[in-house]
């Protein structure tokens, strides 16, 4: 045989190796986090026992609710968990204190604390959400033992607070110790990830090159991503310093992408419209604009990924930014040119130059957001810069009633199942209600809790199963705790490899935290199978219990949510219109987080019906237009109040604009018709919101003409201007025909006397 070349043996060496590296980005991860978490659960359980705490097996429970694959979520879920055990502690402790020998009155406080704890987890976001999670549980868990012996109550509730640190400090130590993967890492790639994706969006549609289609689907993309940001970046706070000095900045991103995204949307629909009403002679002027504009986000022709090379992007859009106004005025110059030589008659003129101003500024306007955008990601390339410090943060929105209800439903379990247990005496009654309060703890969080449930009863009875064999059949044959860990390892493996897997999640969490709570060994094992069986029954049966109270009272899945939170997106407008504009927050950041938060909750509710997905994408974009446009209106307005009271500014002549208070009464109407018209959509609203534009537009183009005649300074004409262009986007987006608003207006609407098509020939549909 002829041996083989060195070159294909290299070709074959590295093959290998390139699988290898495929493997290890994959499904190597998975099997790092499953050895991680296993020998953090037995270094938990060795160390309780060691100090010969009484419960090893909370210790080793405790792990596995914290682990996580990162480091980051490891850290932060400890923190809260830790702040949630304390708070849970304090008041179970003053519940034993006050209702030690009144049960029903210890059972109904328990009761409506863990649906407090319950509510406050469905209001909250992320880790935070947690930290409720285990107020409540942690009182259910330490109090309801503790209230059989309540002598001994204090020190009950003492080792049980040490069994759960350390079960968190193991489980903090083994990840970031053992290959440790973090937080911060996978934030960079995914703030680099998005830039680059978004820039690619805003080429491809400027170039005409998306459909509708494509335009939900990224914008679905950009939701996730915002709110997964958020969460990766409050968790990364948690890791390194690197992550904390740059915690402000990201932070900031997140808010300038929202910005930047609604207003180049807001652009992109609008140039459509004109496009579909006929207006081809202002798309003509600003189609050499939006050419100008992808150009900008490159560096020596190849697209700018890095954080370092943005800079060379950011000084591109400064530069454009400043140069626009001056060319932009020129432009409106040679289109009132265009079109008196063509013709056209005072309204079509009107309209079309109304058009232009629009379209321009959100041009303007989403150049400034973008050049902002690109700077702080550009900062992220240093390890300190002036824009960490940043006050506005992602603000998430979570309707108060639906959290009201979820707590509820946790106070009613809590309650029947306390009540059963005192009607009943069950011997395992503490284990049926501590673990009713864990389970909806930790279901009420899932998308679909009632399926969580029944996944975590299934797991939890192939724990029974498991434990019997270990409990009964392997524990009494080894002797040592080296053979111990030899045994529990395959078992508690096989749960972690399920919860790995999205959709047998539930059946790994039951599966590993109630092995451990049925067969996880003490410092003294007993064996005795009744108590085992009342147990597992105690169990399966307090997960059923949870999961039909999840089904039947009030479900999280069933239409009325749904229209809550849709009733919660609309009022996202709602509050754009009536709300202060300053706060600690911004209003504008309010806005955009609570709109992208709700429409990430109702995402989660549609699952895979694309049907309401599509809807839920309609009323996002409605809501964001138009409450975007009503807050750089009222931003309009309050400038004008402003300078109203500071007549200097005029060099001591009357601001013609605060003179005249017609255009002003009839701009705060339109806010008002729009504010309504959000609160509760119907044909009649929606005509008196597109009345009430209309009459505003009117009004300020004739003050707007007096303005001119009058030869006031032009940064009052512009202030004007803007109002104007504010105003009019709020009419085309009440009238879009892909708006959730479409089934109200009036086919001739469309082309109102304020927006007559170009000729009767038809719309010039541009691709």
């Amino acid at each position: 045989m002829q041996a083989s070349s060195p070159s294909s043996a290299q070709a074959g060496a590295q093959r290998i190796l390139q699988a290898f590296a495929d493997w290890a980005r994959t499904d190597g991860l998975v099997w790092i986090y499953l050895i991680k978490t296993i020998a953090a659960a037995l270094l938990a359980l060795g160390v309780a026992m060691k100090l010969d705490l009484p419960g090893p097996r909370t210790a080793m429970t405790t792990v596995f609710i914290v682990m996580q694959p990162q480091s980051g979520p490891v850290f932060a879920k400890s923190f809260y968990r830790l702040c949630g055990t304390l708070v849970g502690l304090v008041v179970m402790l003053a519940l034993i204190g006050l209702f030690a020998q009144q049960p029903v009155l210890f059972i109904a406080s328990t009761a409506l604390w863990v649906g407090i704890c319950t509510a406050g987890a469905a209001r909250n976001r992320n880790f935070r959400s947690y930290g409720f999670v285990l107020a409540g549980y942690t009182a259910a868990l330490i109090g309801i033992p503790a209230s059989q012996n309540p002598d001994g109550a204090f020190m009950s509730a003492m080792t049980r607070v040490a069994e759960i640190s350390i079960g968190i400090l193991a489980s903090g130590f083994v990840s970031a110790v053992a290959f440790p993967q973090f937080t911060g890492e996978a934030l960079r790639s995914t703030v680099r990830r998005r830039f680059s994706s978004f820039v690619d969006y805003v080429s491809a549609a400027l170039g005409g090159r998306v459909d509708r289609s494509q335009i939900e689907a990224t914008n679905a993309r950009f939701v996730v991503d915002i709110v997964g940001l958020e969460a990766s970046r409050s968790n990364a706070v948690f890791e390194t310093p690197d992550s904390r000095m740059r915690s402000g900045r990201v932070a900031r991103l997140n808010t300038e992408f929202m910005a930047a995204s609604t207003r180049f949307h807001a652009l992109h629909q609008l140039m459509n419209r004109l496009r579909d009403h006929g207006s081809t002679v202002t798309v003509d002027a600003l189609e050499p604009y939006f050419r100008e504009i992808a150009p900008l986000f490159d560096k020596a022709g190849e697209p700018v990924l890095t954080a370092a090379d943005a800079v060379h992007v950011s000084k591109q859009l400064e530069d454009y930014r400043a140069t626009l106004p001056k060319r932009v005025r020129e432009t409106r110059v040679q289109l009132e040119a265009d079109l008196d030589r063509q013709g056209k008659d005072a309204d079509i003129r009107a309209a079309r130059l109304l058009d232009f101003d629009t379209a321009t500024e959100l041009l303007y306007r989403f150049v400034a957001d973008m050049n902002e955008y690109t700077a702080t990601y550009a900062s992220l390339a240093v390890d300190t810069h002036s824009r960490e410090k940043w006050v506005a943060r992602y603000v998430p929105k979570t309707d108060l009633v639906a959290a009201g209800v979820s707590g509820l439903r946790a106070a009613i379990v809590i309650g029947l199942l306390g009540a059963f247990w005192i009607a009943t005496a069950w011997p395992s009654g503490t284990t049926l209600v501590l673990t009713a309060a864990a389970t909806c703890a930790l279901a009420s969080s899932s998308p679909q809790p009632a399926r969580m449930a029944a996944q975590m009863a299934g797991g939890t009875a192939l724990a029974t199963l498991v434990g019997m064999i270990l409990t009964f059949g392997v524990f009494p044959h080894i002797d040592g705790f080296p053979l111990l860990c030899v045994a529990l390892a395959p078992a508690l493996a096989f749960g972690v490899f399920l919860t790995t897997r999205p959709a047998y999640a539930g059946y790994g969490v039951g599966y590993c935290i109630f092995l451990c709570f049925l067969a996880g060994p003490d410092n003294v094992v007993q064996y005795n199978p009744i108590s085992f069986m009342n147990d597992a029954l105690a169990l399966v049966l307090s997960m059923i219990v949870t999961a039909l109270a999840f089904g039947a009272i009030l479900p999280p899945s069933a239409p009325w949510l749904r229209k809550r939170l849709l009733a919660s997106l609309r009022g996202q407008a709602v509050h754009a219109c009536r709300a202060r504009l300053t706060g600690l927050a911004g209003l504008r950041n309010r806005f955009e987080s609570g709109a992208r938060d709700l429409v990430f909750q109702l995402h989660a509710l549609a699952g895979n019906d694309q049907a309401m997905r599509q809807d839920t994408l309609r009323w996002m974009f409605a809501t964001l237009e138009i409450g975007n446009a009503a807050i750089d209106l009222r931003e309009e307005l309050a400038a004008v109040s402003a300078e109203s009271v500071h007549p200097a500014t005029h060099t001591g002549t009357t601001d013609p604009l605060a003179a005249n208070t017609a255009w002003r009464d009839a701009t705060t109407a339109t806010l008002k018709a729009v504010s309504a018209l959000f609160a509760r959509p119907d044909a009649n609203r929606h005509a008196t919101a597109l009345a009430a534009t209309r009459a505003a537009i009117a009004a300020c183009q004739r003050v707007l003409e007096q303005i001119v005649r009058d030869d006031a300074p032009r940064e009052t004409r512009h202030r004007l201007q803007r109002i104007l262009s504010h105003l009019h986007f709020i009419r085309t987006a009440l009238i879009d025909p892909q708006s959730p608003f479409a089934a109200y207006v009036d086919p001739r609407a469309s082309h109102g006397a304020d927006n007559p098509p170009d000729n009767t020939q038809g719309a010039n549909h541009a691709a």
